[in-house]
């Protein structure tokens, strides 16, 4: 081999193994955990699809791949939300993305003000709960302190 080597871009990281033993992630979870680790300081300006690509699956397995992680608290939901959107979550219901896009066009709102919105929609209290309910357990009611006390 000659000095003239092309140098090849090399990048070292450490991975937790565990990983590799936790029952709930599938192949999918562990190489989307991989992709991010290797790029720790560059992970929120990965796209998705750049992470689909280097993880060789489809944009929607790594999406579901992301969400696995966020359950498990591998990866931190602000970091799924800035890269996926609240929208291709599909953890969640189209009434509780409904009620997350309201809420963060009316950040004060309060519960009794959207059960008197309510009334407009035919949704009744249970409903907005389980709607709130919801967020709460994904992680989106992070950023609405008072609702989320609501929704527990």
């Amino acid at each position: 081999m000659t000095n003239e080597m092309k140098q090849i871009d090399v990048r070292n990281f450490t991975v937790s193994t565990e990983i590799f033993f936790k029952p709930d992630l599938d192949i999918y979870s562990q190489m989307i955990y991989i992709v991010l680790s290797s790029r720790t300081s560059e992970a929120s300006s990965l796209t998705l699809s750049e992470i689909s690509r280097k993880g060789r699956m489809t944009v929607k397995q790594a999406i579901k791949a992301m969400q696995t992680l966020v359950d498990q608290q591998l990866i931190p939901h602000k970091l799924f939300r800035q890269m996926i959107g609240e929208f291709q979550d599909d953890r969640l219901s189209w009434a509780a993305k409904g009620l997350l896009t309201y809420c963060k066009e009316h950040r004060e709102i309060s519960l009794q003000e959207l059960l008197a919105l309510s009334d407009q929609s035919g949704e009744d209290e249970q409903s907005i709960r389980k709607a709130l309910l919801e967020l709460a357990l994904t992680g989106y009611l992070e950023e609405f302190p008072e609702l989320r006390k609501l929704a527990t």
